[in-house]
């Protein structure tokens, strides 16, 4: 009876220490996905730092705004959901027009077999704000095989101040406000370049 309170305790110990990733589920369907797996940009930090690299995180926004926004060496690459397209010219915005990478699954699936890894593998995709390019990149991985995509719901940049001087600037919550690693330096070997 000893051994078996014994292992009652250890099993009970184990579940304790796994940790969760499980940030709730979006309210807005626009960033939901058919996985509903969803994180916020702390649980994406130690996701990564415990599965290290068993699991692949994707920074999704194109290199120009990271350029300007920053960084996080802790994702394995940028991978843009998006790019500027220098020759269009937005119908309704003073910007560039954004189009869609039509290489953007081919490339997560090239850089999980660089790796070792499978459509199995967890992948963790990162946009600006968690809100117009997380869960869109994702739907562009869905029906293909993959089984496990998650999607950082508070961003590299979070969400935007509602009131005071400092309204409509992106400063609650998200990677950068997080207390996370980020720099305006850029990795090289890590950024999308065509």
């Amino acid at each position: 009876m000893k051994s078996v309170n014994i292992l009652f305790i250890l099993i009970a110990l184990g579940l304790m220490s796994m940790t969760s990733f499980a940030a709730p589920e979006p309210s807005n369907p626009k960033k939901q996905t058919p996985w509903k797996l969803y994180v916020d940009s702390k649980e994406a930090y130690e996701m990564k730092q415990k599965m290290g690299d068993k699991v692949l995180f994707v920074d999704v926004r194109d290199p120009i705004e990271i350029m300007f926004t920053g960084f996080t060496d802790i994702v394995d690459i940028n991978i843009p959901f998006k790019t500027a397209n220098k020759e269009a010219w937005h119908n309704k915005k003073p910007v560039f027009s954004m189009e869609k990478n039509a290489d953007f699954e081919k490339s997560i699936a090239s850089t999980l077999k660089e790796k070792g890894l499978t459509k199995d593998a967890p992948i963790i995709l990162m946009c600006r704000s968690g809100g117009t390019r997380g869960a869109p990149s994702a739907m562009q991985l869905w029906d293909k095989g993959y089984t496990n995509v998650y999607v950082v719901t508070d961003g590299f940049e979070g969400g935007k101040i509602k009131n005071g001087e400092q309204k409509n600037w992106r400063l609650v919550n998200g990677w950068k406000n997080s207390g996370l690693p980020w720099s305006y330096k850029l990795n090289k070997e890590k950024m999308f370049i065509n």
